[in-house]
This record gives C-alpha cells, structure tokens and sequence, in this order.
C-alpha cells in the first residue's frame, strides 16, 4: 500500500461530491496538491449493467494517479458484478464503498449510510469487493452512526475485514451537513484501528485543516464541499498559507472551463453555470451577472464573460 499511497505526510484527499467532483474538476485540484482523488460516487447498479453515462463517470484524467473509484450498493451480487467491470478498466488504483451518503434515495434502497445500521451486512459487502477486485486497494468512507454515534463499532468492523483505508466524517447520517462536526469521533476510529483514518467534515481553510489533524491524529484529511467554488484550498494547505493571489483564482476557474468544454463539449457551457454561481460568491456585481451566465450557451461568450468577470 505504500507505494500506492504515502503517509511520510498527512495525505490530502478529495471527496467525492456528486455533480461536483467530476473529471475536470478532479484535474485541476489534482495540480494543487491533491495526493488522492475519488470519483463521483457511482452506483453499482448501473455499473453492473453497463449504462453508458456511468462509464463515463469513471474515467480519469491523465494527472490522476493514484485514483480510487467510489460504489454505493447494498446487494453483494450486484456489488460482485460492479466490481467485476471495474476489473476491466486499467488505471484505478482501488475501490471505495460509501457509507456515508444520507441522501434519502440513496439510504431507502440500503445504500450509504444505511449500512452503518447493519454492519454484518457492511462486512459482507466489504468481503465481497475484496474478494473480486483485481485492484490494489479497497477502502471505505463512513459517517459516525445513523441515529446514535458508535464509531468504534464501526472501525472495528471494518478493520476486521481487512480494509486499507478508512475515510470517516465526522456526522452521523441524522446529523446530515448541519450538525456540529465531532472531531473526538473521528479520533475514536484513529485510536481503533491500525489502519489509516481520513479525517472529513466541514474543513474550509489551512488552519481547519491543520487543527483537525492536530485533534484527531488522522494520517490525512478529506475536503469535499469546502473546495466548491474554492478548489484553490488544497493550493492554501499545500504551502501552508491563506495566501492566494487574484491571478490564480482566475486562472483556476478558466483552467476548470476548459477542461469541462473538452471532457463534456458544448453541453459544458450549460453545466458549468452552477460553478460560476460557487466561484462569484463575495463579489459585486455576481447577481447581475449570474442572471446574464444563466442564458448563455455559447463557449465563447462564456469564456469572455468569465475572463472579464473575474479580472
């Protein structure tokens, strides 16, 4: 595992955040210090049964190595046939099971953090991806507990089953994203196990993350929501520094367009409006010109726009 990932430093993780953390997204934070990404979360239903869509989704960028590719499922022969096409494609590193997903429509189907309430079932789960997957790792992401906490139990069945690699945030699935984050929690599962833990949940600059890691002893840190509209955080915590310069915001933001015009063509004109609302927080004028970003669909008046906007 150590060749795969090195843990000499804290290790910085994306998250996988659904229509947030797609290839192009992944690319550009993967050039500001990301040692590991993850795909969108995937569901191991549609993987299984080849939708075309899905494949796409597990595509990497040339940057991204290593690269684990995240399943949710509940059903372990489903999960089997999931992790069986993962086989075929070259270039993932390791497969990742979300636990942790609260998404009602995820959870009523027993996936995510649904299989915190069953952890027979989670092993089970966990098992049947090991056994299958011709990959290097397998690895978990995981809230504390659906309704009460019990991180403990839930490291200790994990680790049981032989996992490389634990990802926990620091909610339960009740909590969803507004309860206050339990970083004592996630230092339970540190003390737990002999694995390496991933500390997530509301980490938004330098400092959070450096006091987050001081207060758990994880061997890393995970940010999802708190690199939308700022993708440059991971740039912050790999120099040690809230510093960031104007230019490079901007030369970010247009590095995330361009890739998102060459991973999805026009149809990225369309998508990629909800990354300008994230990226014009705090600054004047963003309302008006959110209002114009909302009708275009032309990529070169988008790139104007966006090139004039954040100058």
């Amino acid at each position: 595992m150590s060749k795969i990932l090195d843990f000499s430093t804290p290790l910085v993780v994306l998250a996988p955040l659904a229509g947030y953390t797609d290839l192009p997204f992944r690319s550009v934070v993967k050039n500001f210090g990301v040692d590991l990404t993850i795909s969108e979360m995937i569901s191991s239903n549609a993987l299984a049964y080849s939708n075309p869509k899905t494949l796409k989704m597990v595509e990497k960028a040339p940057n991204e190595d290593p690269y684990i590719v995240q399943i949710s499922g509940s059903k372990p022969e489903i999960i089997q046939l999931a992790v069986e096409k993962l086989n075929e494609i070259d270039g993932i590193n390791g497969i990742d099971l979300n636990c942790g997903c609260p998404a009602p429509k995820v959870f009523s189907h027993g996936s995510g953090s649904n299989l915190l309430a069953d952890l027979p079932r989670l092993q089970e789960i966990l098992k049947t991806i090991k056994k299958y997957s011709n990959k290097q790792l397998t690895t978990v992401k995981i809230r504390i507990g659906v309704d009460e906490k019990i991180p403990y139990d839930i490291a200790r069945a994990i680790e049981d089953v032989g996992v490389d690699m634990i990802s926990v945030h620091g909610r339960t699935k009740q909590g969803k994203y507004k309860a206050p984050v339990d970083y004592d929690a996630i230092k339970t599962v540190v003390d737990a196990v002999k694995i390496p833990v991933i500390a997530n949940g509301d980490i938004k600059d330098y400092q959070k993350a450096k006091d987050v890691l001081e207060h758990t002893g994880a061997a890393g840190i995970m940010i999802g929501r708190g690199a939308i509209g700022k993708p440059w955080i991971f740039h912050q915590i790999a120099n040690q520094s809230e510093d960031i310069s104007d230019q490079l915001k901007h030369k970010i933001i247009l590095e995330h367009y361009e890739g998102m015009l060459k991973h999805y063509g026009k149809h990225a004109v369309v998508m990629f409006r909800k990354h300008f609302h994230t990226y014009s927080k705090g600054y004047q004028r963003a309302n008006e010109f959110r209002q114009k970003v909302n009708f275009i669909t032309d990529e070169e008046i988008m790139r104007e726009l966006l090139k004039n906007f954040f100058k």
